[in-house]
């Protein structure tokens, strides 16, 4: 066997034990304990709708869960222009080429040198030159133990959490964009029906100026309809600088100034679907919200570097090896008898290192416990925000019966209160109580139908709908 030979052997058996390994150390407390961490089930009120569903509320995309084009392109505007979502998706990047770093040190690196050495001294015959040309590789660790290859997995684990949590970060970000949408849209609401009841005052108090100037009422009454204009004109100054500052969250959010075109007139029935609640709802569709397959992830990850922190307790394995030729002439460089080699392996054993490794154990190991608690806390977390949405998904259909019931009694109310006013058979107090109950109902309709339909879009995106997006 010639040496060339001999060293291609060599290489050969290095890369076919690394790739294989002698032992593991990897933690098999990878997964969080979820009995008694959260119920089976959700518990649905009574009075919640349910159905058998064929498709997940998770599968639902969001082109598909939101029925207003124009929302839909806000939030197309979003996901594209936003920079916070650029932040997240750049950080999935480094995390790919982390994770394609900590993957090459599993394999050998080969590489070729060139080389040219001189040397000189006063004695010319002292002087002189040689040149070298190998192939070969470096520091090769042979991963005995699996310590490169659990770190390998702590990486890919990290990439993958990354991946997930930029996922997580589309969600809100869509989430973010259909509630500033509904509130925009709320108030604009808002903001119509105090600019029609300071018409109303405005036109009740010209007429009580003129009456007044007539005797016809009493200066008691005019300065109770002064107040009434007074505090609409406040109202629709408030609701004037809110609907502005929600027009500039949502040209913050899309990052780009929307078209007014895209934006809501008010509030409107078919902004958002949702489906019927899928009857015995379980509790684990919660492990397929990105935020808590995240979590996994980082749990994986914080297993993997308890395996390599153990596995740098035992014997680590170098290589070094080139195989060339070397000549002290550069035109006799690839000429016969010039062929050079060397294999230089390198164990280390670790003996005293003043509890540097068992510190390093523990530090692992708290880590994993940390991101154990992580986990279970976040889907607590998760299983309550579905609990509450569901729970407001009844009392909130309830409150919207109940608000219109109180709205259309209070517009009798206010109607016949302003007859028996102009027929003189009440007072100008009863008048004037009924226009605020009125308003008040109009305002407090507006604010329950906004939660209806932010507690919807709540509701898909704590199940973790909202990032698949239909072609």
């Amino acid at each position: 066997m010639s040496k060339f030979q001999t060293i291609a052997l060599a290489l050969a058996i290095a890369a076919i034990v690394s790739t294989s390994g002698c032992a593991s150390f990897q933690s098999r407390e990878s997964a969080a304990n979820l009995d008694g961490v959260i119920p089976a089930t959700w518990p649905l009120p009574a009075t919640t709708p349910v159905a058998d569903a064929a498709l997940a509320l998770p599968d639902i995309g969001w082109r598909d869960f939101f029925a207003d084009a124009r929302l839909q392109d806000v939030v197309a505007l979003a996901l594209e222009n936003n920079r916070d979502l650029r932040v997240a998706m750049l950080n999935v990047e480094r995390a790919r080429a982390q994770y394609r770093i900590q993957r090459a040190d599993r394999v050998p690196s080969v590489g070729v040198n060139a080389q040219m050495e001189r040397i000189g001294a006063d004695n010319p015959a002292l002087e002189s030159e040689t040149y070298s040309v190998g192939l070969g590789l470096t520091a090769f660790e042979l991963d005995l133990f699996g310590r490169v290859r659990n770190l390998s997995q702590a990486a890919l684990q990290q990439y993958l959490a990354t991946e997930a949590s930029q996922r997580s970060a589309q969600l809100s970000l869509v989430a973010e964009v259909a509630h500033l949408w509904l509130a925009l849209a709320a108030d604009r609401d808002q903001l119509r029906i105090a600019e029609a009841t300071l018409a109303t005052h405005e036109e009740s108090l010209t007429l009580n100026q003129a009456r007044r100037e007539l005797g016809a009422v009493s200066q008691l009454v005019l300065e109770q309809t002064r107040t009434q204009v007074a505090t609409a004109r406040g109202d629709v100054a408030r609701l004037s600088g809110q609907v502005q500052r929600d027009i500039n969250a949502l040209n913050l959010l899309a990052g780009v100034t929307l078209d007014s075109g895209l934006l809501p007139e008010g509030l409107s029935e078919d902004v958002v679907g949702l489906g019927n609640v899928p009857a015995a709802l379980p509790a684990d569709v919660l492990l397929r919200r990105p935020d808590l397959i995240a979590a996994e992830h980082r749990l994986i990850a914080a297993n993997a570097n308890i395996a390599a922190a153990r596995a740098a307790f035992f014997p680590s394995i170098r290589l070094t090896g080139s195989f060339g030729t070397v000549s002290t002439e550069l035109s006799g460089l690839f000429e016969s008898n010039t062929t050079m080699w060397s294999f230089i392996p390198q164990i280390n054993i670790p003996i005293f290192q003043g509890g540097r490794l068992r510190a390093a154990l523990g530090m692992a190991e708290a880590d994993r416990d940390i991101a154990l608690a992580q986990y279970e806390k976040a889907i607590q977390n998760g299983f309550r925000e579905v609990a509450d949405a569901l729970a407001l998904s009844a009392t909130l259909a309830e409150q919207v019966d109940a608000s219109q019931a109180l709205l259309d009694a209070a517009a009798n109310a206010e109607r016949l209160a302003q007859a028996r006013h102009d027929a003189g058979l009440d007072s100008n107090l009863i008048r004037l109580d009924a226009q605020r109950t009125l308003y008040a109902a109009q305002q407090q309709m507006v604010a329950v139908r906004l939660a209806e339909q932010a507690n919807r879009v709540s509701l898909y995106k704590v199940l973790g709908g909202g990032w698949i997006e239909r072609n």
